[in-house]
């Protein structure tokens, strides 16, 4: 968005002619590498830009984006392995890898931080490599967020010895694996929009995040919004479109 907005004030200005404008606009839509196509227009049609989904990507292509658009805007890569995080940082240091989070990241020029906060909750220690990419994800975007973990149901006065602090966010993310309960709890307890994420920690009957994604798109507190199964950067992404909406809760 920064660069799109110096070519159109340097056109205003007569800085650039209106030829050399649009031969330069023509590369503004998206960064063409050969192998990917990135969208660098995201950001100005839906407020939050394109990220790199990593998994099956090699190494080499992961890095590829990375050079190619380190100039452009910040980066930010999803599911990515220690090893492609390995090779992009040999060739490119700046990039930052969460190993929990599975996230490398990039920030061109400093955060432009919105109104309105973002609490993510963990049901358990084992949802907290979910919890790192929603907070990743949530920070990159110009949200801050902070993790509650441990909170789950089967100690249920740790939830409630936090509920002060929860209540000051805007958006609230309920990561939980098992049956997924904490979702309805928490939506049943709170004003603010609760986007629910369900796990695959579980047991066999879990079902690999089957039970917890059922037990939160049935919960009996109404208004919860369902992401997909480890979806933290989908939740990131709903509680971004709830911030940058402006509306109050």
């Amino acid at each position: 968005m920064d660069r799109l907005k110096e070519l159109l004030n340097s056109i205003r200005e007569g800085k650039t002619d209106v030829e050399d404008g649009i031969a330069q606009l023509r590369d503004l839509p998206f960064a063409d590498v050969g192998h990917t196509k990135f969208d660098t227009h995201r950001l100005l049609r839906n407020g939050f830009p394109e990220v790199i989904y990593a998994e099956r990507k090699t190494p080499e292509q992961v890095a590829d984006i990375f050079i190619n658009l380190k100039e452009k805007c910040s980066v930010l890569a999803t599911r990515v392995s220690p090893d492609t995080a390995e090779y992009v940082k040999n060739i490119f240091p700046e990039a930052e890898y969460n190993t929990l989070g599975r996230t490398l990241s990039y920030v061109k020029g400093a955060i432009e931080y919105k109104e309105g906060e973002v609490r993510i909750i963990t049901a358990g220690t084992s949802d907290l490599p979910i919890a790192e990419e929603a907070l990743v994800t949530c920070r990159m975007f110009g949200c801050r967020a902070e993790i509650i973990s441990d909170v789950g149901v089967a100690g249920i006065h740790r939830l409630f010895d936090k509920l002060s602090e929860i209540r000051k966010a805007k958006v609230i993310i309920v990561i939980a694996g098992m049956e997924g309960a904490l979702a309805g709890v928490v939506g049943g307890l709170v004003s603010q929009p609760v986007i629910a994420v369900p796990t695959s920690v579980g047991y066999g009957a879990a079902f690999g995040g089957v039970s917890a994604l059922l037990g939160m798109l049935t919960s009996c507190a109404g208004g919860i919004t369902v992401v997909n199964i480890d979806n933290g950067f989908g939740a990131a992404c709903a509680a971004m479109r709830i911030i940058n909406s402006g509306d109050s809760f």
